[in-house]
């Protein structure tokens, strides 16, 4: 063929740094359609002239426009629809700052929580005071015997959000003060998810206020928690301090970072107050 006028198809990707799909996609999507293809061969040529709709096509591309969205202005190129298409492009700019912000935060907090867990003190009693975190009540009561009994109702709860909720490292369970007190660690009274500041959440929260716990960290997980719970209460009764809430247990490193269950890190806090008041 001679057209020394035209350029084929892999000429013009390398010319405007595009793939051989690329152009076809566009072609597909009635973007961008060769001046001429052969007959016989099917190759597809390109002319100058196609040139600026490819430079347009590249710009808005560079803006992160959707291709729909292209392909609808190129049918009616015109000052006032590309404005109209630059205000819509910027807005979905600024959404997805808010959201890339938002996954930010959510990094920034498990590396610090990772980083908090790795640097635990094992197996020690002591009093710490627990920051305000907002929660989700999940199920009133579980016996856990393995590490997939809490899914069932964390997948009951995901499906009812709008928004999907993201559990890694922020799953608790509880034993109310009347268990706590009775020594009757055999099961969980409660289940709770932990928000995040960033997390939206349809539904009821609570919020647990600020408040001083008797805390401590052990290489495990919930179904290694039982001896855990008799070192606490021994510090509680030994320190003549009074239970104000149900415990708190979460496991910092789990299945969800490591295969490895000696590199597995729980946390159980139980709220006290440091005096009885008098009647």
């Amino acid at each position: 063929m001679d057209r020394p006028e035209l350029f084929s198809i892999g000429t013009m990707g390398k010319m405007f740094h595009l793939s051989v799909s690329s152009l076809r996609h566009y072609e597909v999507m009635g973007l961008l359609t060769p001046e001429y293809i052969d007959p016989q061969s099917g190759y597809r040529y390109y002319s100058t002239k196609q040139f600026e709709v490819l430079n347009t096509i590249r710009y808005l591309r560079a803006l992160d426009m959707p291709l729909q969205e292209i392909a609808d202005f190129m049918e009616n190129r015109d000052v006032e629809r590309m404005e109209e298409k630059l205000l819509q492009q910027k807005q979905a700019v600024m959404e997805k700052q808010k959201r890339l912000k938002r996954i930010e935060q959510k990094i920034d907090n498990r590396l610090c929580q990772i980083a908090d867990a790795k640097e635990s003190v094992f197996d020690v009693v002591k009093l710490v005071q627990k920051k305000s975190c907002r929660i989700v009540w999940i199920k009133d009561s579980l016996k856990i015997q393995g590490a997939l009994d809490i899914e069932a109702p964390l997948k009951k709860l995901e499906q009812k959000q709008a928004e999907a909720l993201i559990f890694l490292g922020k799953v608790g369970v509880g034993i109310s003060k009347e268990h706590l007190s009775n020594r009757n660690f055999a099961q969980y009274d409660r289940i709770f998810l932990m928000l995040d500041e960033e997390d939206t959440f349809s539904g009821e929260t609570d919020v647990l206020p600020e408040t001083l716990c008797v805390s401590m960290r052990f290489r495990g997980g919930h179904t290694e928690a039982v001896e855990q719970y008799e070192k606490l209460m021994d510090y509680v009764e030994a320190h003549k301090l009074t239970i104000s809430g149900f415990s708190r247990e979460i496991t910092m490193i789990d299945y969800g970072l490591t295969n490895d269950t000696k590199k597995f890190v729980t946390e159980i806090s139980i709220p006290v107050i440091e005096y009885t008041k008098e009647e």
